[in-house]
């Protein structure tokens, strides 16, 4: 909503032409840059690739500036897709964060110029300590790139600003590069899901990437009993739960079949004092996989209309089943 003392004036066609011109301009150069990029990576890539996966510590990722917002970012992804990182600031590193740098490490500097005299301090103890230093710049025959035992070289372009000085295309070059580094680590350490689903446990992503077997109730809560138990015995063991339902299992223990409250209803008008348990029991019921993603039973229950499943290991062939999933279980961890 716009704030109350802000008016909202119509714009002439030719103002926001003219807007829409240099946003599409920027896109241009952007992409272009892009382009020549990828079509100029080589080995030096992959060296960088092999020197971070070695490092036993974190990766150390600097800059100053606008390079220094940059660095952030990639150091923020590393750490959130399976490579510990963290960012820092070169000038803080001056006056003891360098103590934060260890021979455990590896460390990425940014700068397009490679001549910041605020990275000095940092290139000087990375090279005294033979900590593996990563250099991303334009210029091949800078202080950062000739020192750097990996020299990630990019492109020379031209800002996208209309003087050609704000770092704009080479700071979306920066980070392109930074996000192809981590992607090539993902798929280097055959990064999962599952592990990238524990470093964002918050928020909507996190819950998105809940599975049952992480919600389920284990073993030693399934109501279980026998498909040739009397109805009397199967409801005094449904009784002890709290699903409304038990499941009915064969000789060697497979599921079978299932009673639910919606079962019971069904057959009150008979006479059920001598009935067996599977007399009145849906046979095959659904059932889910335990690393199936949450969200996808919660859909299964909603369409057949049902509030649990049973859940069966994710490998082997086993028809015992592992566990139970209920519907309040899912909106107890805020899926929907």
């Amino acid at each position: 909503m716009r704030p109350a003392n802000v008016k909202a004036f119509p714009q002439p066609s030719s103002r926001v032409n003219g807007d829409l011109a240099v946003a599409r301009r920027v896109f241009e150069s952007a992409g272009e840059a892009v382009k020549t990029l990828s079509a100029s990576l080589g080995a030096e890539f992959t060296r960088a690739v092999e020197t971070l996966l070695a490092v036993k510590g974190r990766v150390i990722v600097s800059g100053i500036g606008k390079s220094g917002h940059i660095a952030r970012k990639i150091a923020a992804t590393l750490a959130s897709t399976g490579t510990p990182a963290h960012f820092v600031h070169p000038s803080e590193a001056s006056h003891g964060d360098l103590g934060e740098v260890t021979r455990q490490d590896a460390v990425i500097i940014l700068s397009w110029r490679g001549e910041s005299s605020e990275l000095s301090d940092l290139i000087v103890h990375a090279k005294r300590f033979r900590i593996p230093l990563i250099g991303m710049g334009c210029n091949p025959e800078s202080t950062l790139l000739k020192a750097a035992d990996v020299a990630l070289v990019l492109p020379k372009v031209r800002e996208a600003c209309p003087m050609g000085m704000a770092p704009t295309t080479s700071t979306t070059l920066m980070l392109v590069l930074g996000d192809a580094l981590a992607v090539a680590l993902m798929e280097r350490r055959d990064f999962s899901t599952n592990e990238y689903r524990n470093l964002h446990p918050g928020g909507s992503l996190g819950r998105a990437m809940i599975r049952v077997c992480d919600l389920m109730h284990g073993p030693d809560e399934l109501p279980l009993a026998q498909e040739g138990a009397s109805l009397r015995q199967a409801l005094t063991i449904m009784g002890k739960y709290k699903f409304g339902c038990i499941g009915l299992t064969d000789k060697k223990g497979a599921l079978v079949g299932i009673i639910t409250d919606g079962d019971l209803r069904r057959h009150m008008d008979r006479d059920l004092r001598q009935a067996k348990a599977a007399d009145v029991m849906t046979r095959n019921p659904k059932t889910v996989r335990a690393d199936l993603l949450a969200a996808e039973a919660i859909a299964l229950m909603n369409e057949k209309k049902i509030t649990q499943l049973f859940v069966f290991e994710a490998k082997g062939r086993s028809q015992k089943p592992a566990g139970i999933l209920h519907i309040h279980d899912c909106l107890r961890a805020g899926l929907k």
